[in-house]
Order: C-alpha cells, then sequence, then structure tokens
C-alpha cells in the first residue's frame, strides 16, 4: 500500500488531520471537565455556606441542623450520594458523618475561606470542599468546620454531556475530510492514470511504430515537466532509431554496387584460361579498386556513425593547429603527386590560441574530410591552404583551394549523404555529411564561399569552407 501514490498522499494528509483531531478532542475534553468542575465547586460551597449558616447557639452551646434545602442542590438523576461533616473547635463532630477525611495540608483561600479537594470515602470518589465559620457570642468566637463531599457521577455525566457533542463534530469533520480527499485524490489523479494507459497501450511496438506522443495540455501543471521529458525520450529513440535505419540503408546502398563488381570480376576470373594473362592482370586492377572502394565506404559510413553519436562524450581541450599539423603531413604525399602547393596559415599567433574546449573527437575526421576533398577536386600545379583565425569569442578553421569550387545552388546539398557533382572523381559522397555532422556536436558553423583571389593564385573560382568554433564548444 505505501507504494501507492494514492495512499501515500491520503496519509500525508489524514494523519495530521487526525492528529488535529485528537488535539482538539483533548483541548474540549480538558475544557469540559473545567467548567464541570466549577458547577460542581460552586454547587459545594453554596451547600457549605447553606449548613454554616444554619447553626445556632443553643445553651450556650452550637447546634447544627441540615435542612432540606441544604441537599437539594445535589439532587441529580445519577443518584449522587452526599457526606457531611460539621466540627467544632474542640475535634467534636456536630453532625455528619464522622472522621471524614480532611486535606493533607489545609490552605483556606479567597473571601470564602474554602478549599477544594479530591479524596475517597467508603470506596468512593469524591469531590470535596471544607471552609470555616467563627461564630460569636457574650462568651467570644468559636471556629466551626463545615465538609461537604459528594460523588462524581453527576460530574462526569456533565463532562460527557459538553465534550461528546464536540468530539463528535470533530469525528464526522475527519470522515468528511476522508471521503473528500479519497473523492479528490481519484479525480485529480485520472490526468495520471490516463497517461500511464497510454504508456501501456504503446507496449512493445516495432520501431517504425515509435511515434507516440503524451498530450500534456489535460495534465496538471506539475505533471508537464514529466509528460515533456517523456516525449523527449521518444523522440531520443525516434532519431537513433531513424540514424540506425539510414545508417544500414546507407551501407546497404553504398556497399551493393562495389560487392556487385567483385562478384562479377571474380566470376570472370574464374572464367579465364591460364593463358589469358593480360585479362587477368586487368581483373585483378579491377578487383582491387572495387576493394578499395569498398574499405574507404565502409570507413566512412562507419566514421559518419560516430560524428551523428558525438557530442555527450566527456569535454576536453584540443590543439587545432597540432591536429592541422599532423593532416599536412598525412596529406603531403598525395599533394606531392599532384604538385600542389599544401601549407598552413596560421598568422603567426601563439600555439595556445587555437587550444578549443570540446567533447567532439572527431574533429581529425573533419580536417582529413575538408582536405581530402580539396586535393581530390583541385587540379594538378594549384595551391589548397589550411588556415586558422582566431578571436576572443571563437576560432576559425578554413581550407582554400582554387579548384573549380561549388555552384551557389547546390552549397545545400553537398552536405546530403552520398551526393558529389560529378562522377569523374573518385569519392564516396560522405565527406562533407561527416564534416557537418562534426561540426554540429561541437556547435559550430559552416560557411561555403569562393577562394580569396590573389595575384599568386589563378583566376580560377575555388572554394573556402570556414568551420567557426565557440570558445567554449
Amino acid at each position: 500500500m505505501f507504494y501507492s501514490l494514492r495512499a501515500r498522499l491520503a496519509l500525508w494528509l489524514l494523519l495530521p488531520l487526525a492528529l488535529l483531531v485528537a488535539l482538539c478532542g483533548y483541548a474540549a475534553h480538558e475544557h469540559a471537565e473545567d467548567a464541570a468542575d466549577y458547577v460542581q465547586d460552586h454547587d459545594l460551597l453554596s451547600s457549605a455556606k447553606n449548613l454554616a449558616d444554619r447553626l445556632i447557639w443553643e445553651d450556650g452551646d452550637i447546634h447544627a441542623s441540615v435542612p432540606p434545602s441544604a441537599l437539594s442542590l445535589f439532587m441529580s438523576p445519577e443518584h449522587d450520594q452526599v457526606f457531611l461533616s460539621v466540627i467544632n473547635d474542640q475535634g467534636q463532630l456536630l453532625t455528619g458523618q464522622p472522621d471524614f477525611p480532611q486535606p493533607p495540608t489545609l490552605r483556606l483561600t479567597g473571601g470564602d475561606a474554602a478549599q477544594w479537594y479530591d479524596t475517597k470515602w467508603q470506596g468512593q470518589k469524591l469531590r470535596a470542599v471544607i471552609t470555616r465559620r467563627a461564630m460569636y457570642d457574650v462568651a467570644g468566637s468559636r471556629q466551626i468546620t463545615v465538609i461537604v463531599g459528594k460523588t462524581t457521577h453527576s460530574r462526569d455525566n456533565m463532562v460527557r454531556t459538553l465534550w461528546w457533542p464536540t468530539m463528535e463534530y470533530l469525528l464526522w469533520a475527519l470522515v468528511v475530510a476522508v471521503l473528500v480527499s479519497a473523492t479528490a485524490l481519484t479525480l485529480e489523479l485520472r490526468p495520471l492514470l490516463r497517461t500511464a494507459r497510454q504508456l501501456s497501450s504503446r507496449q512493445v511496438q516495432p520501431a517504425r511504430d515509435m511515434d507516440f506522443h503524451l498530450d500534456s495540455t489535460r495534465l496538471h501543471q506539475e505533471l508537464r515537466p514529466l509528460a515533456e521529458t517523456l516525449n523527449q525520450f521518444a523522440r531520443t529513440i525516434r532519431n537513433q532509431v531513424t540514424r540506425q535505419r539510414q545508417f544500414i540503408s546507407d551501407a546497404a546502398h553504398q556497399l551493393r554496387t562495389p560487392l556487385a563488381i567483385q562478384a562479377h570480376t571474380l566470376q570472370q576470373l574464374q572464367q579465364l584460361s591460364p593463358d589469358e594473362q593480360p585479362q587477368q592482370s586487368a581483373l585483378v586492377q579491377r578487383l582491387q579498386r572495387s576493394n578499395q572502394q569498398l574499405i574507404s565506404t565502409t570507413n566512412q559510413l562507419l566514421t559518419l556513425a560516430q560524428a551523428e553519436q558525438a557530442g555527450s562524450a566527456q569535454m576536453q581541450t584540443v590543439d587545432l593547429r597540432e591536429l592541422c599539423l599532423q593532416a599536412l603531413q598525412t596529406f603531403a604525399p598525395a599533394a606531392e603527386q599532384k604538385s600542389l602547393d599544401l601549407g598552413l596559415e596560421d598568422g603567426g599567433a601563439p600555439p595556445h590560441t587555437f587550444a578549443l574546449h570540446t567533447s567532439s573527437r572527431l574533429l581529425p575526421e573533419l580536417i582529413h574530410n575538408l582536405l581530402d576533398n580539396a586535393i581530390r577536386y583541385t587540379p594538378a600545379h594549384g595551391q589548397v591552404t589550411l588556415g586558422l583565425q582566431s578571436t576572443a569569442d571563437s576560432i576559425t578553421l578554413y581550407v582554400e583551394d582554387n579548384g573549380p569550387g561549388i555552384p551557389r545552388q547546390s552549397h545545400d546539398k553537398v552536405f546530403e549523404r552520398f551526393y558529389r557533382l560529378g562522377s569523374d572523381q573518385p569519392g564516396t559522397g560522405l565527406g562533407l555529411a561527416i564534416v557537418q555532422e562534426v561540426a554540429r556536436a561541437s556547435q559550430a558553423r559552416i560557411t561555403l564561399g569562393p577562394a580569396l583571389q590573389t595575384a599568386s593564385t589563378p583566376l580560377r573560382p575555388g572554394l573556402r569552407v570556414e568551420v567557426v568554433f565557440p570558445r567554449a564548444a
């Protein structure tokens, strides 16, 4: 039960309310006891004063009589018993019960010189009052002690009469609170139960059905963040499923052709006779090219998958200038083979100027793909420049070449997977898609534009790709 939200909310509400009812009941009982004690004590004192007024001198001595009016005050349906004791200053009993218990310590207070106390007599619980009165005569004065005791049946009944109606109201209020809270919790938890039913109705669905959405408009304000969080999780799962499906589709699309070429080439090799050496060499070279394309495509697809998952790794500081130098060493042979002028421009800034704080671990892949595209599409004896620029808020990495460039109308398309401007150059069409994913993971911005024309560069359109990294990526 204690794992039930309804039960726990009810306990939080009803336990303090029940404690409050108990405290109020206790306070009401104390108040009823005070009122009943006041009434009983008043009756006792009135009876004692009535008896004292009936004391008379007769034959030089004091005599006491008990009039009916003195006892009429104690008449009650509970049939309480009344005990009287009148004693003179010499300790002689004038009337009433002998040896009636007196208070352990006599302290008569007030204008009536009276003291109330609780005692027991003949096995019964009594409430008693003791008072003294001086009787005057020509021979002097004498002190008379008057004691009146009464059983507490009527007093206890008065306490119940005064206390129980109040307690009854409090108990009814508690019952009503229980019913109202149970009804309120049932009604107010309906949106949450409706949300639970929405979730349970989407048990184990295929990947294509992971598009459920929880309606938070009918939820309480406090529950809306929960629904939005669940919706965000659902969107994240959908994106992951979509990326996985896209990766499988891309892999199947790109690997189908080289695999088919290899299968066909192997079949042709099997059909050749041993003396057809030139044809065998050509087919082997074709098989090698197909195999290289297959390896390159596989590596690019894996890199793209890693780039799409980037951004959640631990933050680290990387030196962009050091990464650029490593990339130049990697591509130096390819640039030398085409007689390209490959270099680095950093404006002579100190090395620490290009330190970047980021969570992406694929920045070398970004630089690799930018340089690979520039070297591949730049004609022989051209120029490729890898550069860095630093400002207070950002670091700009750019790759500039004097190749054919990219038409403006194709600037958005080149970031799509497998998009290629022409088929005369080898490649997978995934390079700039990888660049875009790595830049997105680093919160960087990519821009494409024509190369900056200088006196030393041929009048070609050229291409300048800039990646602007914020300092705290």
